[in-house]
């Protein structure tokens, strides 16, 4: 299990890494935070949909992104060891790597995950450095739907956070 916000191993405080949630495509391999982990230490992170929020007026909408087969698929993670000079405190942390939206998600947000299918993961565990443009190239077909706003509040769990409270885009 990793935590949310790559703190890199360099880092004084690990509270760096509530900024660091997200990894931009474009400047990954360059930024002194994310460098490292792109060459040396790369993960998949999991999912079988995503959560984005879209602002329509003074209003926000959360919507579910999946694919549009409905197949799980992986984003491209990164992750890192952080250990504390003070202390005996060690944590591992990860972030997800994101892109330009694609015209699919240029409808509810401006930027998106870069997302992998089973095929693609080996290459990207073992540092592929072409990958990424790749990924980016071939964005997957998604669908999306409005769902309930109780997805903002982390105590919510179950699979009614999913279901439609609208019509589904595709």
């Amino acid at each position: 299990m990793l935590r949310w916000g790559l703190v890199p191993f360099w880092a004084k405080d690990p509270s760096i890494g509530n900024r660091m949630i997200n990894a931009r495509s474009e400047t990954v391999a360059e930024k002194p935070s994310f460098r490292n982990a792109y060459k040396k230490r790369r993960c998949l992170v999991l999912a079988d949909g995503f959560y984005e929020w879209r602002k329509e007026g003074d209003v926000k909408t959360p919507y579910f992104i999946s694919l549009a087969d409905g197949s799980p698929f992986a984003f491209a993670g990164l992750w890192e060891n952080w250990n504390s000079k003070e202390s005996d405190e060690s944590l591992q942390t990860t972030a997800i790597i994101t892109t330009a939206a694609s015209d699919f998600m240029a409808q509810l947000h401006q930027r998106m995950p870069v997302v992998m299918r089973p095929a693609e993961a080996e290459r990207w565990l073992a540092g592929d450095m072409e990958l990424l443009p790749e990924l980016i190239d071939a964005s997957p077909a998604f669908q999306a739907w409005p769902v309930d706003r109780k997805v903002n509040n982390a105590r919510n769990e179950g699979a009614d956070l999913i279901d439609p409270a609208g019509e589904i885009i595709s």
